[in-house]
């Protein structure tokens, strides 16, 4: 899902499910590894958590908002509220785990 400073609400803090949202930029290397990385597990996980792209240069009022200062920053957000964070690429296996724990702590909540 492509986020914007427009649908980032929206999308992002009124959403009822969990939502990873990448901060990121197309001058970035490991931001446009991480493109196809994301939209693969965006898939796979549908219906259960959102992942969502932010365009830094395109959209710059939501990453200064969230104070976004390296890329790819990794931001998940519960029921409108951040949860996790983190910066640098990630690899398959650590998304998925990040995935896997976030679900199950939205679980918890829920």
């Amino acid at each position: 899902m492509n986020l914007t400073d427009r649908n980032f609400e929206e999308e992002v803090l009124k959403s009822n499910i969990p939502v990873l949202v990448e901060f990121w930029a197309s001058w970035c290397p490991p931001c446009r590894i991480m493109n196809q990385l994301l939209d693969k597990l965006e898939s796979e996980y549908n219906g259960k958590i959102k992942i969502g792209k932010l365009n830094v240069d395109l959209n710059p009022v939501t990453p200064k908002k969230y104070r976004v200062m390296g890329l790819p920053t990794f931001i998940v957000f519960i029921n409108g509220k951040e949860v996790y964070r983190d910066v640098a690429a990630k690899t398959e296996s650590q998304l998925r785990k990040l995935i896997n724990k976030i679900l199950e702590k939205y679980n918890m909540m829920s």
